[in-house]
């Protein structure tokens, strides 16, 4: 057997141990807040609407457009990974075969995740308070994705540090633009608090 997989399993039916009814309920609310990234986006179109947040919303646009480009439309159907629900290969080590939300597409990496770190990070490197507070969240969405059974840890890693990247990516591309026509961001500081 392959010791990765070995390994994701372990981590996803380890932390079958702490199942409960609360539990089912809270993560798949939480598992929620990021379906097709619609809570990112929002907060993004709201942030690009004033101007003292305006830098902060074309950050978190810009690395969720990046993710879409690269992990969606790229790595998610290249790689084609079946999600750990359904991987014949290892039924023997499969603790859950009926997750508690729906999937459709591959499992590598994890969508949800990469959206949670691409908005998390993207405030965070504007506002420290903010961000500190959205990167909470999107460990608590990728712990989700666990809790649920419907990723492997490495998709939920992979996904954070490919958010990560793509929000710095995005800061030094939103930076860039933002030299060349400065009234676009007219503001004083790169920084809100």
């Amino acid at each position: 057997m392959n010791a990765i997989y070995e390994f994701d399993y372990a981590v996803l039916n380890g932390i079958q141990s702490i199942r409960c009814g609360f539990l089912d309920g809270f993560l798949s609310f939480i598992t929620h807040l990021c379906d097709a990234g619609w809570m990112w986006i929002a907060l993004a179109v709201v942030f690009l609407c004033f101007k003292k947040t305006r830098k902060m919303g074309a950050v978190v646009a810009v690395a969720l457009i990046i993710g879409l480009v690269t992990v969606n439309l790229g790595i998610k159907p290249l790689v084609g990974r079946v999600r750990p629900f359904a991987n014949e290969l290892y039924a023997a080590l499969i603790a859950v075969r009926e997750p508690l939300v729906s999937v459709h597409d591959a499992s590598f990496p994890s969508g949800h995740t990469l959206a949670s770190f691409e908005g998390a990070m993207g405030i965070f490197l504007f506002n420290k308070k903010w961000g500190a507070a959205a990167l909470g969240l999107a460990v608590l969405i990728g712990f989700s994705r666990l809790y649920l059974y419907v990723h492997y840890f490495t998709d939920v890693l992979v996904g954070a540090l490919l958010g990560v990247l793509y929000a710095v990516a995005a800061y030094f591309i939103v930076n860039a633009v933002a030299k060349k026509y400065p009234k676009i961001f007219s503001v004083k500081s790169d920084s809100i608090g």
